[in-house]
Formats: C-alpha cells, sequence, structure tokens
C-alpha cells in the first residue's frame, strides 16, 4: 500500500496471505484500491469501515506511522531503534522430513537460540518426538526452551494423549493443537491439558472487543499469539492484550512471513510492549526480493542495526 502526503509517499504492508487471512476475498483489490485513492485525497480516517479487512487496517496503521515518525521507519521510537537493544526470539524449524527438520535443529542451535519452536503434525509423530528427544539429550528446559506448533492438525481423539506425551519432554506449550472453531473441545483440553496451550489461528476472524472477551471466557487458554497482519493491527492486538492480561492470560507476538516493512512494525511494536517473553519475529529469509533494512538476526535475538540502512528499490 502507498499513499501521498503532502508531496511525499509512505509505503504500509497489508500481509495477505491467501488461504489463511479472513480477508481473502474477490473484492480485496478493488477496496485496496479505494483506500489508496481516499488517503491520496487528504481523507485518513478510514478504520472503522475496514473491520472485515484486518490486513489492510495492518497497513494503514503503519501508513499513519510513517507520516508522524520522526526518521523514516521509525514507528515506535524506542531503545529498540536507538539503543540497538534486542528482542529475545525463537528459532523456527519448518516442518519436512526428519533429516531435513534435524538440519535446522542443529542450525538454530549453533546460532545460540535460546528458544526453538518445530512446526509439527506434518511426519510420524513418533519421528517428531524423537527430534524433541535430541534436543533435550543435548539440553535442559534450562538452557532451551521448546515450543510446538501443530497448526491445528490432531484429531480430537488423540490430542490429549500426543499432549500427555508431549509434556514429558518439558515442552514450553504447544499452538493450536486442534483446528480453530471447536470451542467446546478447546476448552476441555485447555482445562485439562499437561502443558500450557496457545491459541494461534482460532483468533483470527474475531473481530469486536465483545467476541474476543466471550471466546476467551469460553476457552480460557494459558497463552494466545498475535499476529497483527492477521488479527487487524495493533490497536486489535492492544484489545486482545488487555482482555488477555485481565484473565491471566499470557502472550507473545508473530510475524506472519511479512516483508521487512512489515516485520519492522510488529518488532518496534513489540518492543514497546516490554513482553521479556521470546517472540516469533524473523527476517524474512524466505524471500529473493526482500527490502533491505536494518533488521538482523544476532545470537537468537533480534535488532535495528546503526549498521544498517533501508533501500526501498524505488518503491518510494
Amino acid at each position: 500500500m502507498i499513499a501521498e502526503k503532502e508531496n511525499r509517499k509512505y509505503i504500509g504492508e497489508c500481509g495477505l496471505l491467501k488461504g489463511l487471512s479472513v480477508d481473502d476475498w474477490e473484492s480485496y483489490e478493488n477496496t485496496l484500491d479505494g483506500l489508496c485513492d481516499s488517503l491520496n485525497n487528504g481523507d485518513w480516517n478510514k478504520e472503522g469501515t475496514l473491520v472485515e479487512y484486518p490486513s489492510i487496517c495492518f497497513g494503514l496503521e503503519i501508513l499513519k506511522r510513517e507520516i508522524n515518525a520522526t526518521n523514516p521507519f521509525e514507528l515506535f521510537p524506542s531503545d529498540f531503534t536507538r539503543n540497538e537493544i534486542p528482542i529475545p526470539i525463537n528459532g523456527l524449524v519448518w516442518m519436512g522430513e526428519k533429516s531435513f527438520m534435524l538440519e535446522q535443529i542443529r542450525d538454530k542451535l549453533e546460532q545460540s537460540f535460546n528458544c526453538i519452536k518445530l512446526k509439527i503434525g506434518a511426519i510420524n509423530f513418533d519421528e517428531e518426538l524423537s527430534l524433541l528427544q535430541y534436543i533435550r539429550r543435548e539440553f535442559s528446559a534450562d538452557e532451551i526452551e521448546i515450543r510446538v506448533d501443530a497448526n491445528g492438525a490432531f484429531t480430537i481423539d488423540e490430542a490429549m494423549v500426543k499432549l500427555n506425551r508431549l509434556s514429558e519432554l518439558d515442552i514450553h506449550s504447544i499452538e493450536q493443537p486442534i483446528r480453530q472453531g471447536q470451542y467446546e473441545t478447546m476448552a476441555e483440553l485447555c482445562k485439562k491439558t499437561p502443558l500450557p496451550i496457545a491459541l494461534d489461528e482460532e483468533l483470527i476472524g474475531v473481530h469486536t472487543r465483545e467476541e474476543k472477551k466471550k471466546m476467551l471466557e469460553q476457552i480460557n487458554p494459558q497463552y494466545i499469539i498475535l499476529k497483527p497482519s492477521l488479527i487487524g493491527g495493533f490497536k486489535s492486538s492492544e484489545e486482545w492484550i488487555d482482555l488477555a492480561e485481565g484473565m491471566g492470560i499470557g502472550w507473545w507476538a508473530t510475524s506472519a512471513l511479512e516483508s521487512n516493512i512489515g516485520l519492522n512494525a510488529i518488532s518496534q511494536w513489540v518492543y514497546a510492549k516490554a513482553n521479556p517473553m521470546p517472540q516469533g519475529l524473523g527476517t524474512g529469509q524466505l524471500y529473493t526480493n526482500n527490502f533491505q533494512s536494518p533488521l538482523m538476526v544476532e545470537n537468537g535475538h533480534i535488532l535495528y542495526s546503526r549498521k544498517g540502512h533501508w533501500n526501498l528499490n524505488g518503491y518510494l
């Protein structure tokens, strides 16, 4: 999303993920084009009309922050942007064959990550357990925190059995053990689980404060995971935080394959929230055409390096 104000262009990222974002509709491009036309004509008060387009809300928030920034792309000034104070992050291990996942685990350990997150549910569960056992043989829970993400892969019948087996390995938490939308079953799992459950996809498509409150009260999870691109930006995320903290529910934030435009905004925002937990932030290493930025990953942390610089490849 690019808009112009007072003869200067600004850029925001609308992180639409096909098949996952609730605003993945045919009307998306027309809605985005219409918004850009409104912005270029001086009408910047459009948030109330975009509730059902979470990724566009996110992009608009970035634009507004950029317009008011003293320094380009310094959206939430802090020690993160000014003094290179880093944010601890988890090292993500992608699903795949056992040998591929093992290679990634070794790589993350060599990079000094203290928190590793494994995507599970793609291969045989016993093989996945053996990967987790490999980490635990080498490192205690005090040395390496392990998070797992099932992405809703467990069936209702097998979920508790698998949670019990995972709990034997000092797992920090599991994200979305069963498919989202099964509130009663998820609530029962969260009540009886031997290891903390974090809701992820469950938050997508829940727009109003009343809906959020009702869902959290019914399921009562141990954690929620905030992906601003998918849940309506920072204002919506802060609403989730306010409700969760009032109920004693923990949280952390995660990027969702954004470019460095979106990742920069999420990183700066989450630092300002002063959450000490490792966050789910990466530097877009999957991309071959990402924007160059000061964001770097070193020793299991993400930082805003004073040696780095922005290069938008002619977009602005």
